[in-house]
């Protein structure tokens, strides 16, 4: 089942691609940044986000979503900014289709690394190693929306045994 996990931001938003095999293993399909022009109104870095993201939803196809949930922001305009960004992005999975569910920073550390205060570069590293890459995924905001597709993952098999 391929998961797309996003990092939402208004200047750029991660995203993470990623199918789990019937034996519960890993690929990364794609990943990379959604980038807005800095100097645009709102309204129109909002419609290039939206448009970009569904462009990327009609290519790979993803069976269900997964965005990072606005945790804590000390700049007012930031966090709205982010939350409006976020909204475009449920809106474009809502619109093709595609469950999203929603999770905190805390608990995609606690997913991807097994303590909910792990720092970015033990983040990546975890990334890394969970989909057998390489090297770090660049830019930070895609290791991230990859983190953000594993942490659905984890939380779907969890909750597949609960059931």
């Amino acid at each position: 089942m391929a998961v797309i996990g996003l990092d939402p931001g208004s200047a750029i938003t991660g995203y993470g691609i990623l199918d789990e095999s019937a034996d519960h293993s890993l690929k990364v399909i794609a990943y990379g940044v959604l980038r807005t022009e800095a100097g645009e109104p709102l309204a129109a870095r909002l419609q290039s986000l939206y448009d970009q993201l569904n462009d990327i939803l009609v290519l790979h196809r993803p069976e269900s979503g997964a965005v990072e949930n606005l945790f804590f922001q000390r700049n007012v305009r930031t966090a709205l900014a982010v939350g409006q960004a976020r909204g475009v992005l449920l809106l474009a999975l809502a619109q093709a289709g595609i469950p999203a569910a929603e999770y905190n920073p805390m608990e995609v550390k606690q997913a991807v690394a097994g303590y909910g205060k792990a720092d970015k570069p033990q983040m990546q590293q975890m990334v890394k190693m969970l989909l057998g890459l390489k090297e770090i995924p660049r830019p930070d905001d895609a290791a991230d929306a990859l983190a953000i597709a594993i942490c659905h993952i984890h939380s779907r098999r969890f909750n597949n045994l609960k059931e």
